[in-house]
This record gives C-alpha cells, structure tokens and sequence, in this order.
C-alpha cells in the first residue's frame, strides 16, 4: 500500500534548531534563548538519562551517555524567560515613568502570521493538516493542534496557555513515564499574590491526613497568597469543576508465570470503562510501580488492562493492588474545594479545608432512571451493592435483534433464545455477577450477537455466573471539613495536630440508613530531633502518634499503607466492615553523618470489633568500611473476637563491596514471613494463617559506572496451614540476570532476563501443578556515523494471556459499512457465518463491531520489534549544499519490522517469533507489521511528502474461534 502525506505550511521563520555537541560535560549550555518544553529530544538517548532547565537552556546528565558527540533538535521561543525587563504598572501610583520595551516579533509581518497573530502574547506550536490516501484506503483528512501562548495581558497579568487537540480523543497510550495527552485545554492567568487556572486542571493535596487526594477535573482553580501582617501569611485555594471520574481499587489474583493482561473492574464491578490516564498507581508487594516499557508495567486506559513487564516477574506469591480513577458520567457531578492556611511567626500554622462531592441525582446523563427505577433505589436505602434492576423489556421481533422467550416452571420462570416470532418478545441485558451467583452462562451458537442460556441450580447452588439484571448506580454526596494545626515548640520540637469529620451518603435517593453518613476521626503528632553528639552529627529522634477514626468517618482515598490490613493479620479480601480504630505509635532512634542508624518503634492498634493488635519494630542500618547492614526485625501479636496469633517477619540483609574488584558487591539476604492465625476454640490455624522464608545471594558491579552487570538467585519456600501445623507445599528457584551496556557511544545493549523453576511437594495444600518460567528482554541501540544509520532492535520472550473477544454486525446505511448479509438457510435469522465482505457499494449494509470479553487464554509470547534509519542529513551539514548532496540531504529512508506473536501454553519455551505459520493451530494471535517509508523535505517548515508503503498480517481469538487477515 502506498501513502502520500503533506504537512501544512509553517511560518518562513522556523524556531526549529538541531545542534551537536562534543566533548560532554556534566552540563551543556544548548542555546542562548529559552527551549520550548516537549520538544526537545537527544538522538539515542533515553529522556530519563537527562534533565533539561527549558529556561535558561541548560542540560543535566543524570546518567552521561558513553559517546562523545550527540545531536538534539529542538525549538526556541524568541527570547529567554527569566530575562530582567522592566516596565511600567498602570495599576501602581509608584512609577510615572515609561520606557517602551523592545518587541521581538520574529522578522514576519502581520499578514505572514495568519492564524497565530495574538498580539503581544507569544505563540508557539503547530497548526496541521494531513491528508493520506493509498491502494487500499480512501482519502482521509487528519487535522492536529498543539499551541502554547505566553506573554502579558495589559502590563501586570501573565498569560500561559496550552491547548492540544487532535480529531481522535481517546486517552495516551500508557507505555511511557511521562505521556502526551490528546484534547487538553489549560489557560492560566498569573499576578503577583494570585493565580487563576481554567480547564483540564489537576488537583493534588498532601498538606493533611485526612483530606489527601489527587483528582483530575474540569473547572476552575484560584490561589491566592497574602501578607496580613509583617508576621502572618495567609494562603487561599478554591476550585470548582466537573468531575471526570471515580476513584476506585482492584486487588488482582496473579497466575503463575502470567504477565498478563489483568482486567480492572469498576466500583460497580463494570467491565467497559476509560482509565483517566495518569491517575493509577501500582502497587507490587506494597512497593510503588513506575509505568512504562522498560519499567515495571503498561496500561491500556482504553480497555483497562494492565500487563507487566519482564523487569517484574508476576507469580503466585505477587500481591497487586492498583488504584485508579475511570470516566464515569451516570451523573453530573461536580467538585467544590476550598483551603486555607494561615502562617503565624513561622511558627503555628493552621490549616483549614473543606471538600464537597455530588452526584446531581436529577441530572442524568448515561444512565436514564424511570420513576420505577429511582423508587427502587429510594427503596434499598445505602444496600447499594444490590441495586440489580431487572432488565427484560418486550420488544418487537424482527431480524438482527437477541430476543428471548419467558419459560414458567410452577412459581419460577426463566428465559430462552428464541427466533420464534411468536414467544420471542423480550429484550434482556445480562450483567457478570461472578461464578456462582448467577443462572446464566455464555451460548456460543452463532446467533449473530451474545445469547445466554439458563443452566438450572444443582442442590440449591447456582451454577451460572450472568443475570438478566442492569446495575443501577445511586448518586452520591460525600463532603469531608478538616482542621489542622502544626506549632513549632523549639528549633528541635514539632507538634501537629488534625481533625476531620465527614458526610457520606451513598444514596441520595433515599432517606432510609442515613445514621451512619456522618463520622469524624482525629490525629495528634509530637516529634523531636535532639543533637547528642556534633562531631558525629549523633541525632536522638522520638516520636509520639496517636489517631483516632470513627466507624462513620470516610476518607476520600486509602489513609494508611496499601499492605496495612496484612501487616495486622486481618483479610485484605474481605469486605471491610466499619469499626472504631485507634491507633498508638511511639518511635525512639539514633542516627549520624555515616549513614550508622538503629531505631525502635511500638504500635497498638485496637478496633472496637475486639480486635487488639501489638507491634514490635527494631531497625538497624549500618555502613563500615565497604560493609552494608540493613536489618529489620517485626513482631506482631493480635487477639480477635474468634481468633489469636502472631506475625513474625525477620529481615536481614548484609553485602561487601570490594574496591580491589572494581567495586563489585557482593551480598546474601534472608527474610521469613510467618502469619500464626489461629481459632480460639480449636486452636488450628486459618486459612488467613501462611509461612514462607526466602534465601536470595546477588553480585553486582558498581552502579555508578555506565556498564553494570547483577545476577540474583532466590529461593522461597512455602508453607501452607493444614490443622493445627504449616505443611510445605511447594519450592520456587529464580535467577535473574540484568546488563546494561552503555559506556560505547554508538552502540548501546540492554538485557533483563529471569528464569523461574515451580517445585511442588504436596499439590494438595499447594493448589499448583509444576512449572518453569522464563521471561526476558534485551534491546539493542545503535547510532553510527553522526546519525546517518540510526536504529535499534527489541526481543522478548515471556507467558501471558490472551483475551477472547466478542463481536457483532451492526446495520448501518447502504453503502457505509462493509459486509453483506446473504441469509444461506433461509430462516430469516441473521447469524455470524451469513455475513460475507459486500460485493456491490449498495449490499455494503452492516459493520462488525469487536467487544473483549472477561475470558482469557494462558499463552506464551514473543515479540520482535527492529528500525532502521537512514539519513543523510545528519552527515551533509553545510548550508551551502548544492545539486545531488542537497537533494540527498532532504531525503530519509525508515524500514520498521513489529511482530508479536502468542502460541498456546504447552509447558515448552517459545523463542522463535517465525516458527508458526498463521494457519497452525498452536498459534492463538499474531500482528505482523511491515513499514517502509521514505520521506522528501520532512524537516521543511513549508511543506513534505512520506510515502509509505504497509503490510499487515494479523491472527485474532474470538469466541467462536480464529480470524486472520492481511492487509
């Protein structure tokens, strides 16, 4: 397929500069002139391995890359941003004197800058218009805006404003750290003691405990900061917006060996939602994730799943929470804030916050209520989990449409299929509601849309995991008031003290259950840091905790560590039934200059369901010589209404560095884990009871130089509870090996890879079958010849899974869908192999549309990505190029290569992406991509050409089985 692309014409004066540096310092002064953020790249280098101060023009190695010269392309606003210039304020009787400034406007006219003359502010960005066409598409336009303005409104207000938009708005792909948003509207206005904010704006605050949340939204921001007297300081946040989603969190149940993708369900357990993008965040064993490709994991907000990545092994033994807010609009729901803080002497500050969450209940928008429908949910009162409104509704029998029969079994009815006009009336919806609770399961019968069938109860036990139900959502209110107070006693001594209280109602339809909306919760801190000795910089450090939450308080977001439940012995699983909690902390500890610190910390937490909680903390921290000592050790005692028991969790972690070896380090680690829950009366041990050490040894080299080698070997080994005694139930053996090589310039090589091997000693109590793992990926990154030949090439091999996905044909106008439906038995009755790709413009009635289902198949994957570039412009620099070397210079060549591939599990490794053809039967999906472009003047400012030509191959699992296609 060939493609032809022309950009739209730039302004003649182009702000867009490529330069090369050698001999790389620390830090490179790039330009005299202040850089336009997000435009600035470094050829071949990773953006985490730099940081860039875009206004004053200067470049930081966070990690010096191991070549001499690099080359980075970037744009430039017409002049530096922290420049001094003075003007006069109209709106100050201080000054009568006026200099007119120098105005910088970029050599054009006014009628050369078209669209982007905004006065006196300074505009920056791209307006364009793409149009493609090839052999197997139509013409299509595509239209992109990204403009910044920056400047002065009047003399005094300053203006920034970002504004991006493009003709498709869906969310960023999330396989980087940092992401570019699509469709986003950012105006702020800016003068001395003020700032206003419209738009996309994102609202972060950690000041308090109790009123700590970050959400993004749709509205207005002010703060304001004011000097009351020569002592006090008073600070003012208000934002009122629309917001975009709800918060929510999912517990994943890892597989062994499976990467994923993992499905995240909504609070109302949906399946079909949009993640807000760069609202999640990750959690592996109570550690923070970082996002990204080479990091720990991707998200697709689109679909909601999440996959890991090869530097993050998922086993068994993973434990994964993941926070997110998602796109929900049953509702209008709008977001008041206001905060206020007063800064007294710099010693007492007080804080005040107030934050008001509502759901219009008489503002629908995706979810229309009937009178039936509210009185139902005025009827439930805050049972809100078992809103499942009944779904049939009669309907008129016609071609295309899932219509069911109503079958009356005595007092009991169900529902069948039927393509009978005369008993097929009714339209039913059918929502998940997990194995076990439901009377319907999936019927595959080539009905061309999903059909479920009834499957009776055996013994009074559901055997189906669907219902012919809707979830009605209830608006919400949800309103927190928080007061806080920090008062510094002495330069060493430091007392913080909250309070908070809280309205929650779940459903605003109803008046029934309204006692338990209103709840407060308090917390008082003291601390002190003492200088013992001044030599050593000997530091006495004591704390003294104690917080307060009533069972009616309701956080906005989780107010304790992700792992807190567990840390306590209690069910992270269960569903959290509200109690009183008090919690007492007290923390003594010394530490000095040299890193040496030893501490110990006494926590009770007591509930008023008589649970009562102990907690014993030693740490010490130690570093000697090339020695490194890092040991904890964490008792925990608990006494419950009907069970007891102890939670031991030793760690010691000790290595040497040896400075004679090139400063490689050497180091053993030895943690256990070790849950004593028992019932009170029969003394065994629950299922919440678990046991496992892990042994773990590692070498590695200095992690300061640019070529780093590590290789870890671990083994855990757990126990499971069975009566009264722990019974070993299995054994994991892992090696893992990382190299990064990036001391050669031009030529860079990145490896990560594990091997796992499952041994099972009693599958009875283990629940595991044996099994091996491998999971690896290594990238190779190449710049040779000052650029000319640019490329890189990724391998990886793991186990994942694979999602079926659902579709349907949907009928459209003539002649603006695809596929034809030819009825081949005659029974009116459209079914999925009666559609067939349209012959004639006119038959062209009907389009198919895909939908992911919850069900998956384990598969192994290989992927295999190369590019390659050339371009000569990188070599023929000289601005006076003439005849063959000029026109050489404006051409580049790209050749890409993309293959992913997934086979079924069958106990083997897979490391050949070619070894399937698309017709095996081993193979579950394949995408093949093949990309050869070459582009004419691309670096043009007037105009380009890319041709390009494109071929796919691609192998799909459906419900009903496989598709293939080329393109």
């Amino acid at each position: 397929m060939s493609r032809a692309q022309v950009p739209a014409a730039t302004p003649v004066n182009s702000n867009l500069r490529v330069k090369s540096f050698s001999n790389i310092a620390d830090s490179i002064i790039i330009d005299t002139i202040s850089i336009v953020p997000s435009t600035f790249k470094v050829a071949g280098i990773k953006p985490d391995d730099y940081k860039l101060d875009f206004v004053k023009a200067i470049l930081y190695w966070k990690k010096r890359p191991a070549i001499d010269t690099v080359q980075v392309t970037y744009r430039v606003f017409p002049f530096l941003l922290n420049a001094t210039a003075q003007r006069m304020r109209y709106d100050s009787v201080m000054n009568n004197f006026y200099v007119k400034p120098y105005e910088f406007n970029n050599g054009l006219t006014n009628a050369q800058r078209g669209v982007f003359d905004f006065g006196t502010l300074k505009a920056e960005g791209s307006f364009g218009r793409q149009i493609g066409f090839g052999n197997s598409q139509d013409a299509v336009l595509n239209s992109t805006l990204n403009l910044q303005l920056s400047g002065m409104l009047g003399d005094s207000i300053e203006l920034q404003a970002a504004i991006t938009d493009n003709n498709i708005p869906i969310q960023p792909d999330g396989n980087t750290q940092q992401l570019n948003e699509f469709d986003q509207v950012y105006l702020q206005f800016r003068k001395k003691g003020w700032q206003l904010n419209l738009g996309d704006i994102d609202l972060r605050q950690n000041q308090s405990y109790f009123l700590n949340f970050y959400k993004r939204l749709q509205g207005i921001s002010f703060q304001t900061t004011n000097k009351i007297s020569k002592t006090t300081e008073s600070k003012t946040l208000v934002s009122g917006s629309i917001a975009k989603g709800k918060f929510t969190r999912n517990i994943l149940e890892p597989l062994e060996g499976n990467q994923g993708p993992y499905r995240l369900r909504g609070a109302n357990n949906e399946f079909f939602f949009i993640i807000l993008a760069n609202t999640e965040r990750v959690f592996y064993d109570g550690q923070l994730l970082q996002r990204g490709e080479d990091q720990d994991y991707v998200i697709n907000y689109n679909t909601a799943e999440i996959t890991f990545t090869p530097k993050r092994m998922i086993t068994k033994d993973s434990r994964i929470q993941v926070e997110f807010e998602y796109a929900d609009r049953n509702y209008l729901n709008a977001n008041l804030y206001l905060a206020q803080e007063f800064d007294l002497n710099k010693k007492v500050k007080v804080r005040i916050g107030a934050f008001n969450n509502n759901d219009a209940k008489n503002s629908q928008i995706n979810q229309i209520l009937d009178p039936q429908q509210k009185q139902f949910l005025a009827d439930l009162g805050d049972s809100v989990q078992r809103a499942f409104y009944p779904s049939a509704i009669v309907d008129t029998f016609a071609a295309g449409k899932i219509l069911y029969e109503k079958i009356y079994i005595g007092l009991d009815s169900f529902y069948r299929y039927s393509t009978d006009p005369q008993v097929a009336r009714y339209n039913l919806s059918f929502v998940d509601v997990k194995q076990g609770n439901g009377n319907y399961v999936p019927d595959f019968n080539g009905a061309n849309g999903k059909v479920y069938k009834y499957v009776p109860p055996v013994g009074n036990v559901k055997q189906g995991q669907y219902e012919p139900v809707q979830i009605l959502v209830a608006p919400r209110l949800q309103q927190i008031v928080n007061l806080g107070v920090d008062y510094v006693i002495d330069k060493n001594t430091l007392v913080k003290a909250e309070v908070a209280t809280s309205n929650n109602d779940v459903n605003t339809f109803s008046s029934k259950d309204n006692g338990d909306d209103r709840g407060w919760a308090a917390r008082f801190q003291l601390s002190n840091e003492k200088m013992l000795r001044q030599s050593r910089q000997l530091q006495l450090i004591t704390g003294l905790d104690y917080e307060y939450v009533q069972r009616k308080f309701r956080p906005l977001e989780r107010l304790r560590t992700v792992e807190f439940t567990r840390d306590w012995g209690l069910n992270i699983l269960a569903i959290p039934v509200p109690v009183d909690e008090n919690i007492l902390r007290a923390k003594i500890g010394l530490k000095d200059k040299s890193a040496h610190s030893f501490s110990y910390q006494f926590t009770n937490y007591h509930r008023s369901d008589d649970y009562n909680g102990f907690q014993n903390m030693l740490q010490h921290v130690a570093n000697w010589k090339g020695w490194q000592i890092n040991n904890q050790f964490t008792l925990t005692s608990f006494n419950g209404l009907n069970d007891k028991g102890t939670f031991l969790r030793p760690t010691i972690d000790i290595s040497k560095q040896f400075k004679k070896i090139d400063n490689w380090r050497i180091g053993f680690n030895y943690s256990l884990e070790q849950n004593n829950n028992r019932h009170k009366v029969s003394d065994t041990l629950n299922p919440l009871a678990f046991s496992f050490d892990v042994y773990s040894a590692y070498l590695k080299s200095d992690e300061s130089k640019q070529n780093r080698y590590r290789i870890t070997f671990f083994t855990r080994s757990d126990k499971y509870a069975v009566g009264k005694d722990f019974v070993r139930g299995d054994r994991s053996l892992n090696l893992n090996l990382q190299t990064e090589l990036l001391k050669n310039q031009n030529r860079q090589l990145y490896i990560n890879t594990t091997f796992r091997k499952l041994k099972v000693y009693n599958a009875t109590v283990s629940k595991q079958k044996e099994d091996e793992t491998i999971l690896g990926r290594a990238e190779y990154v190449m710049n040779e010849w000052k650029g000319l030949l640019s490329g890189n090439v990724l391998y990886e091999v793991g186990a994942g899974q694979e999602q079926r996905r659902d579709f349907a044909y949907l009928e459209v106008p003539a002649g603006t869908g695809q596929y034809a439906w030819i009825d081949y038995n005659s029974d009116g009755v459209q079914q999925l192999n009666e559609f067939e790709i349209a012959a004639f413009p006119d038959q062209a009635k009907f389009i198919r549309i895909f939908t992911p289902t919850n069900e998956f198949i384990k598969a192994n994957y290989v992927t295999f990505n190369y590019s390659l570039n050339i371009n000569p412009r990188s070599i023929l620099t000289a601005p006076d190029l003439k005849g063959f070397k000029k026109l050489l210079s404006k051409i580049i060549l790209t050749t890409t290569l993309q293959t992913n591939k997934k086979s079924i599990a069958k106990g083997v490794f897979e490391f050949n992406p070619f070894k399937y053809g698309i017709t095996d039967t081993a193979l579950v999906t394949l995408s093949t991509t093949i990309l050869n472009t070459i582009s004419f003047n691309r670096f043009s400012s007037k105009w380009g050409v890319d041709i390009t030509n494109l071929r796919n191959n691609g192998k799909s699992l459906l419900t009903y089985g496989y598709e293939t296609r080329r393109l």
